[in-house]
């Protein structure tokens, strides 16, 4: 099969993209186009090795650029397509150093833009995000003249960076408008162990606090909460979520809603456009008729591979579970599966609070849907492969911590007809 598959994106979904298009023998052109410059490289460690200068950049890169000579991957670094065209047979990209890329078939993995807190002095010097690597050399910069650190959010992100800057000694609060940590994702057990956890070591958690604006002239010096009081800052740090990039998604008239709405699989509204990575929404697995947009490496390496299938003509493998991980210092948090939508759930411990182990298993009319793991990896290993093989965990039996996982494994049952009917 010849011709040319365009990839807008050169980040871990992009290339994942790329490179499978290889492996199932597609002989035709790739082009790869990223907006950053330099070689596509993983994130994850941008806010916690990298930051805390422990991870060297070189370490950052996903593939050495003989591996891409090597499967005749072209790569377009630095570069941004400002203006598309699509029809039913295939389009042209326009970049923004004139040239033109004509193409049979499209990848979009475009990412995701780090939110700004809509606040006055929002603009200020000293008010960072995090989701470049050249946002992380300004971060690491930042961090090496500042004493107190303010972070914004008590998402993953947020907390990593604030593990980080309290382990090379800075004063750091991190404020969450809700009134828990990481209250999107994981349930209350779960949130105050990792506040328990960061309070040990000295960081500041307020909780159910509104950032109002910052302060400062030429930088900025504090953090002005709703009810008024100012918190001293030298830094400010705003971990509070990403949107999906779709413009061009928009511009070639797929659908959008919130992402760029895919199948597990990565197919779009458009028979020759597959989208991977966080620039998308997929079906909930637990409601069909909702979107979920999934911020993860797994995720990003899945749907791609899948996609790729797509592209090809091919029938794609099954997913997997997805999974996700956030090293928060040497606290070593573990995710799997989709929680959302659960109804019940169980709660083992393991060790003091906050310090030793937990687990979270989450329920859903009776069967395993997901977990959240803190320092126990035997415990995540089973619940992944109980989810993977289709089997769940007697929740009543679960709750003793004295028994491992992996000797209470059952073969799930389907759905009671009134459940099904009500998913």
């Amino acid at each position: 099969m010849t011709g040319c598959v365009a990839v807008v994106g050169a980040g871990q979904a992009g290339l994942q993209l790329a490179t499978t298009l290889r492996t199932l023998g597609y002989d035709g052109r790739i082009v790869l186009v990223g907006a950053e410059p330099g070689l596509p490289y993983q994130r994850p460690p941008l806010s916690k090795g990298f930051l805390a200068g422990t991870v060297p950049h070189e370490e950052l890169e996903l593939r050495d650029p003989s591996l891409l000579a090597e499967q005749r991957i072209e790569l377009h670094a630095g570069r941004r397509v400002v203006g598309a065209v699509l029809d039913r047979a295939g389009g042209l990209l326009r970049l923004d150093d004139g040239s033109e890329l004509a193409f049979d078939r499209l990848g979009l993995a475009t990412g995701a833009t780090a939110r700004r807190l809509p606040v006055p002095g929002a603009d200020l010097p000293g008010m960072l995000t995090l989701r470049s690597v050249a946002d992380a050399e300004q971060l690491r910069a930042g961090l090496a003249d500042a004493a107190d650190i303010i972070v914004v959010g008590g998402g993953f992100v947020g907390l990593e960076v604030a593990a980080t800057a309290r382990a090379q000694g800075r004063r750091v609060t991190v404020v969450e408008a809700a009134d828990r940590l990481l209250a999107r994702v994981v349930a209350a057990p779960f949130s105050a162990h990792v506040r328990t956890w960061h309070e040990a070591r000295g960081t500041t958690v307020l909780t159910g606090a509104a950032v109002a604006g910052l302060t400062g002239t030429d930088r900025v010096t504090g953090v002005t909460l709703g009810d008024g009081r100012t918190l001293p800052a030298d830094l400010v740090v705003a971990g509070v979520g990403a949107s999906p990039v779709t413009s061009l998604a928009e511009e070639l008239g797929l659908d959008v809603e919130r992402g760029i709405v895919t199948d597990v699989a990565g197919r779009t509204s458009h028979p020759r456009v597959v989208a991977v990575g966080d620039c998308t929404v997929q079906p909930h697995p637990h409601a069909p008729d909702r979107l979920l947009g999934i911020e993860s490496v797994n995720n990003a390496v899945e749907q791609a591979t899948a996609a790729a299938a797509v592209l090809l003509g091919h029938e794609p493998a099954p997913r997997g579970v997805p999974w996700f991980w956030s090293n928060q210092g040497d606290l070593r948090l573990q995710l799997v599966g989709i929680s959302d939508g659960y109804d019940e759930l169980v709660v083992r411990r393991g060790g003091s609070a906050g310090e030793g182990r937990l687990t979270v298993l989450y329920y859903r009319w009776g069967r395993l849907i997901a977990a959240d793991v803190a320092g126990n990896p035997r415990d995540f290993t089973a619940i992944r492969s109980a989810l993977a093989e289709g089997r769940t965990l007697d929740p009543i039996l679960a709750q003793d911590t004295d028994v491992p996982l992996r000797t209470l494994l059952t073969e799930a049952r389907g759905l009671p007809a009134d459940a099904a009917a009500r998913a």
